[in-house]
């Protein structure tokens, strides 16, 4: 069948256009932009002069910046893992259900991914506020001391961990699910009719052929609590938001807060610059290991 290359080439073109060029707008050109601000001294509206690398040498001297990147790290140790595996345990709990209470369970887990960041908020402070929340009223009743859980340094990253991980875990759980289905049903009958066990047929079967979905999940969640703020933000305001800081909101604190356009910007590269990095590379480490097995 003859075929018009030219055509092809410009109907693809046109298709293509529209998409290049919103990203090339909101995307592209904002990271140049930004880029190009970490070095000067300019605040957050308005040009300023070069200076170098002096906001990138400056960050190694400031203990809010140390901070923040020892919380990131620390909260990305709490929820990435440990998100990953909750999800693929209720992945593997749905999947054992059928029909209309599988989707009814489903729906529940699903739920809290489509509430926006105000509504978390406001349920976990019902839940976790020291005066009135729920929690506090079950400490009671177990003559267990009440504990300021937001207003806590060493409770509030573990706190975060748990709401992060109840708010996020729908879309990660769909994703194993999809896995899950993905997998022919001959292959479980024929580990059926040789006697494996669930442990066996999970860890030979189940395990390595969802290893790719796995990655998928473990990159997704890796990349999107580097980039925590929302939940650290709310849950801060009248507790000890430096002590709490996190990257993203030094960026804000810095930007919004101080005015020093500058500074954030190198703070904003160097995230952005870590994100690119440890993302590459923990996807390349999860797909050389799957494919060992």
């Amino acid at each position: 069948m003859l075929t018009n290359h030219r055509k092809d080439t410009l109907i693809a073109a046109l298709l293509v256009t529209p998409f290049l060029a919103i990203y090339l707008l909101v995307f592209v050109w904002p990271t140049i932009q930004m880029f190009g601000i970490s070095f000067t001294d300019a605040p957050l509206i308005g040009e300023g002069e070069f200076v170098g690398v002096e906001n990138y040498a400056r960050l190694d001297n400031d203990p809010r910046f140390r901070t923040a990147a020892w919380n990131t790290a620390y909260f990305v140790l709490l929820t990435v893992i440990p998100g990953t595996v909750v999800a693929l345990l209720v992945a593997l709990g749905v999947s054992r259900l059928k029909g209309r209470l599988q989707a009814a369970v489903l729906a529940l887990f699903f739920l809290p991914y489509i509430l926006p960041v105000s509504v978390v908020y406001l349920i976990w402070d019902w839940i976790l506020n020291f005066q009135f929340g729920i929690s506090m009223h079950v400490l009671d009743w177990l003559r267990v001391k009440r504990v300021p859980i937001t207003k806590s340094r060493d409770w509030f990253m573990p706190a975060m961990a748990v709401v992060t991980i109840w708010w996020t875990a729908g879309f990660s759980i769909l994703l194993f699910l999809a896995g899950l289905r993905s997998i022919p049903a001959e292959i479980y009958e024929a580990a059926a009719l040789d006697n494996a066990g669930r442990w066996t047929t999970f860890r030979r079967i189940t395990w390595p052929l969802l290893w790719p979905v796995t990655s998928l999940v473990f990159t997704i969640q890796l990349i999107s609590q580097l980039k925590i703020f929302d939940q650290v933000y709310l849950f801060s305001q009248g507790g000890r938001p430096n002590d709490n800081m996190v990257l993203v909101y030094y960026v804000f604190q810095r930007a919004f807060q101080q005015n020093q356009g500058g500074r954030a910007a190198a703070v904003a590269v160097t995230l952005f610059v870590l994100v690119v990095v440890v993302s590459v590379l923990q996807f390349q480490l999860l797909r050389l290991s799957g494919n060992r097995k």
